[in-house]
């Protein structure tokens, strides 16, 4: 009861329910966008390699993320909203003109600056919610959030795949445009009130690294994005492990699927129980129980038991969002507004980059050792993680964070 009142009082502020609507609207364009890409570039080109190639010009510009979180600092977030959805919607028709491997390098460049815009776009919103949306509910909006984009990641690769064998890539395209200017429709109906952001007091290099000060001298933050990152290097490198696991179980490559899909219903679940969990525990605790959960899954993927197999794969489900979800609601809580997009930014770098690092190297361990070692080393890890986690005192990384935010507030 508590988990459905939370929800409907999240749906029903103004803010944080149109926020939503965007990401709904926009995430399934984007989903759907991230599946073709690859089939399509594979279809013009039969290469395996420059089709995964797609994905990486879409991730690369998050390394960049201190400095672009930087540019949600200098503007007001809601007209900066707005902005990047219309100028996604205009850069992304341009993908009509690919007819041929050689307009590959349009295809590769709009990948690139969309994930460059999409980094900017997550800095703003979270920004835009934490200073529009009450404190106490920023747990449940983050959750919802969750929620929301696992969904999309359940329905629109399917929509995204028949929509391109009907229409080709060019109608994919045109798809993920039309979710971009709802996104921008939605955000114009926003009533927030932005004061305009103060004249920077320092510039260039020196204001991207204030935000990067005041997240590493965050007492409670430190921590909190450090495990994020582990926990993300940890979860590379088990999914790269996930096609030795199905076949230890005797199925085909196909069975993946299946357990991609138990995964996601478990990651729905834990964004609808998120908030009322983040009040109970704070997020410290929230994260670290959630390593735990996903240590102990990460460990028994090693046993070849169907019924296992399905447990850990929803387990990893709730696990590791949870880690995910408190380590933005922990950013959104300690940090003042104009440094809010910077570090935001500057978190999502330092935890989701490691998961790049984490496949790239699970991909080559799997040829070179077993992949039960690996997985049960790899719930080690995560248990200490979560333990070292659980052993930081609260009170003097609160101590710290109201030390920090005062000091970095400009006066």
């Amino acid at each position: 009861m508590t988990t459905r009142w939370t929800a409907v009082r999240v749906l029903r502020d103004r803010t944080a329910g149109r926020c939503l609507t965007a990401v709904v609207v926009s995430g399934f364009g984007t989903s759907a966008l991230w599946l073709a890409s690859g089939v399509w570039i594979k279809d013009l080109t039969g290469s395996d390699g420059l089709a995964a190639l797609c994905m990486l010009a879409m991730w690369a510009p998050t390394l960049a993320g201190p400095l672009l979180g930087t540019l949600a600092d200098r503007h007001r977030r809601r007209p900066l909203l707005v902005a990047l959805s219309l100028f996604m919607a205009v850069l992304l028709l341009t993908l009509c003109a690919v007819d041929g491997p050689e307009e590959l390098w349009l295809l590769y460049a709009v990948l690139f600056v969309y994930g460059a815009a999409g980094t900017v776009h997550d800095a703003a919103e979270s920004a835009l919610v934490a200073g529009a949306v009450d404190r106490s509910l920023l747990g449940d909006f983050n959750g919802l959030r969750m929620t929301a984009n696992e969904g999309m990641k359940l329905l629109a690769p399917l929509a995204g795949a028949g929509l391109y064998t009907a229409y080709g890539g060019p109608g994919v395209a045109v798809l993920d445009a039309a979710s971009f200017l709802a996104a921008a429709l939605v955000y114009l109906s926003l009533r927030v009130r932005e004061e305009r952001p103060a004249p920077a007091r320092e510039g260039g290099r020196s204001a991207t690294a204030e935000g990067v000060r005041h997240l590493w001298g965050d007492a409670g933050l430190r921590p909190l994005v450090l495990a994020g990152g582990v926990t993300m290097l940890c979860a590379g490198v088990s999914g790269a492990l996930t096609y030795a696991v199905v076949e230890d179980l005797g199925h085909s490559p196909a069975y993946a699927g299946v357990l991609y899909a138990v995964q996601g219903a478990g990651s729905v679940t834990v964004g609808l129980l998120s908030g009322p969990a983040l009040r109970r525990l704070g997020a410290r605790r929230f994260a670290a129980y959630g390593i735990s959960l996903l240590a102990a899954a990460v460990a028994l993927r090693a046993v070849p038991y169907d019924p296992a197999a399905w447990a850990c794969s929803a387990a990893v489900g709730v696990g590791l969002p949870a880690a995910l979800i408190a380590v933005l609601t922990g950013v959104q809580q300690r940090t003042p507004g104009p440094l809010l997009g910077r570090v935001t930014a500057t978190a999502g770098t330092l935890v989701h980059t490691p998961n790049v690092i984490g496949l790239a190297a699970g991909a080559v361990l799997v040829e070179l050792l077993g992949h039960r070692a690996q997985l049960v080393a790899l719930g080690v890890v995560l248990g200490v993680t979560a333990a070292v986690l659980l052993g930081q005192s609260p009170a003097s990384a609160d101590r710290t964070a109201a030390r920090s935010a005062s000091d970095a507030s400009p006066a």
